[in-house]
């Protein structure tokens, strides 16, 4: 509004020197000047005001005055909208980088704090792979075949659609919205061609491939704002329904989207957060993997409790504590999935139905000292089994788990070190289980999903029918009938990892990374009781894995993803799997496209 008093010097009348100029603090008839008195201007070296500006141009319009406007802000009815009606930006509802209504940018017509926001995903996975195949008891694909291992090559298709819908009140630019309703519907087919009967089905009448479809509802949640709690917006919120829960940085113990309760919130300036936190879990779709809300839910309960502190203990460093408590009721109910398997209980040992309490005590860190980058985690578990499949008797639960990943950055190149151990059960005919497993896996570690041991699934043949030596997307060696309708299961032999691995950011949109792991298990009784072997080798194998990820848009709303990975067998693998020829090597491929709007 003064903004003619500060063009400075320039335009002062001619024949008048600065010092005709009123000095600040003078006295003025003019009341506009009255909030400059005794002020320096911004950026000026001489205290001195300038002379107002004078114009001689009759007919013209004259200036506005400092008194013609108003002494406060000027209100503008609709800000969100305002670079639109300049034409500074044009908005098209199928333009996700421009203002949109449907991206939540502004708000929803006639209101000034509603925003509707709308995504859809398209996630696309081919996936060439080979394991070890069991053959069927009854048939093979291969007539007057009697191996116990069959082909080994097959592959996997799946195509994603996500739909998601998300309506929120308040001002989230600065603080928590006041309320939130989000869903997230996801539709998938999915088609899977292996090399023997019996994998895909129980039935042995059944082809040895299968293409299924499933709608699943991956989050269906109501998040209230409770109250803030310091003037920098720290808060207490509660979230109720289907819902994404990370019990750790990595996913190391439980990552899912269940329906559940939680409170949470920050102090300190959101140095400090918690989650207070239960979830009664879903069932799951045996082939896709997707929530199963029409079913009845399971009898599984997680319960969490976890604190996060920045800067602690020094900074840069984020340090979490959390309590996990996982209260296992299934005792009384036999599950077989889609395909005819039975799930719960595992087809191990007794064959009995099991259920089983476990607190699940854990430090995790995240974040960088100096220029050390770190990823830590380190869990004990503390609890009981009612029934141990290996004795038929109550079993204490005394397992624990360590991993760690730090990393270096040299300008664009990062190179990482990757360790991990879970401990196994070394006596599986006494009273005690101290193999570690987690409640939901989906490790982001050593090379995730690229990874050849964490992104396949090894069937356990000759010692437990329609289980898994490992878990699909899972590190661990749990010996479980799924990951996602089994139950934990600790009586089995552990893992250790030891792993190096690089990324390079050759281009601001093209990432490779690089990944070699050596496995083992942690002990092999467990292997030895149920194979009925007298000596089982501990070595796995070396997983070598490279991937490239491309953003052309340097963005996620188009990111596609080519990696391949090769297990060269140990010892210990060759004994459990004695394909021929025994020194085969087992390889994944898989490419993935996600388009995101």
């Amino acid at each position: 509004m003064f903004s003619k008093y500060f063009d400075c010097y320039d335009r002062l009348e001619p024949g008048k020197d600065r010092a005709a100029a009123p000095e600040a603090g003078a006295p003025t008839a003019d009341p506009a000047l009255a909030p400059l008195r005794g002020r320096r201007l911004p950026g000026l070296t001489d205290p001195r005001l300038a002379a107002p500006v004078t114009q001689v141009n009759p007919g013209a319009l004259a200036p506005p005055q400092p008194g013609d406007f108003p002494r406060d802000h000027i209100g503008i009815s609709d800000r969100w909208r305002l670079v639109e009606t300049l034409g500074l930006v044009r908005s098209r509802w199928q333009d996700p980088y421009t203002q949109n209504t449907l991206k939540g940018d502004r708000p929803l017509c006639g209101t000034h704090d509603i925003f509707l926001e709308l995504s859809a995903v398209s996630d696309t996975v081919a996936e060439p792979r080979s394991f070890p195949q069991p053959v069927g008891v009854q048939t093979t694909e291969r007539p007057g075949s009697n191996d116990v291992f069959g082909r080994q090559h097959s592959a996997v298709f799946v195509q994603t659609f996500i739909l998601g819908a998300a309506l929120t009140r308040g001002s989230t630019a600065f603080k928590p919205p006041e309320w939130e309703l989000r869903t997230a519907i996801a539709f998938q087919v999915n088609h899977v061609d292996v090399g023997e009967r019996r994998i895909l089905d129980v039935r042995p009448t059944r082809p040895s491939y299968r293409t299924d479809a499933f709608i699943g509802v991956q989050e269906l949640f109501f998040d209230y704002h409770l109250r803030n709690t310091s003037d920098r917006y720290d808060f207490d919120s509660v979230r109720i329904g289907i819902q994404p829960f990370s019990s750790d940085f990595r996913g190391f113990l439980f990552q899912d989207n269940q329906l559940g309760i939680r409170v949470f919130g920050t102090r300190d300036n959101n140095r400090f957060q918690y989650n207070l936190a239960a979830f009664a879990r879903l069932e799951k779709d045996t082939n896709s993997g997707l929530n199963a809300i029409t079913r009845a839910i399971r009898r599984d309960w997680v319960f969490a409790a976890n604190v996060y502190r920045q800067d602690l203990p020094v900074p840069g460093l984020t340090s979490q504590l959390s309590v996990i408590y996982n209260r296992n009721r299934e005792r009384d109910r036999v599950e077989v999935d889609t395909n005819g398997f039975p799930v719960r209980p595992a087809l191990l040992g007794d064959l009995r139905p099991r259920e089983y309490d476990v607190v699940y005590l854990g430090y995790n860190a995240d974040g960088h000292i100096g220029r050390l980058n770190l990823t830590a985690s380190a869990t004990v578990a503390l609890g009981e089994d009612r029934n141990s499949f290996f004795t038929s008797r109550p079993a204490k639960i005394r397992a624990f788990f360590l991993a760690a990943e730090p990393s270096l950055d040299f300008d664009w190149i990062r190179i990482r070190a990757s360790g991990l151990y879970a401990s196994g059960d070394s006596d599986p005919y006494d009273d005690r289980e101290t193999g570690f497993d987690a409640i939901f896996e989906n490790p982001q570690f050593a090379g995730a999903d690229t990874s050849y041991w964490i992104r396949q699934t090894i069937p356990f043949a000759g010692g437990g029918r329609a289980v898994g030596l490992n878990g699909r997307n899972g590190v661990l060696n749990s010996l479980r009938s799924s990951k996602e309708q089994g139950q934990s299961n600790f009586d089995n032999p552990g893992t250790i990892l030891a792993g190096i691995g690089a990324d390079f950011d050759l281009t601001p949109q093209l990432r490779i990374a690089a990944n070699a792991n050596q496995l083992w298990f942690a002990t092999t009784e467990v292997l030895q009781a149920l194979r009925v072997e007298g000596s089982i080798p501990r070595g796995i194998g070396t997983d070598l894995s490279l991937a490239a990820t491309l953003r052309p848009k340097f963005n996620q709303n188009l990111v596609f993803r080519l990696s391949g990975a090769v297990l060269a067998p140990a010892a210990g693998f060759k004994d459990l799997f004695a394909n021929s020829p025994r020194d085969s090597r087992y390889y994944s491929v898989l490419f993935n496209a996600v388009l995101s709007y």
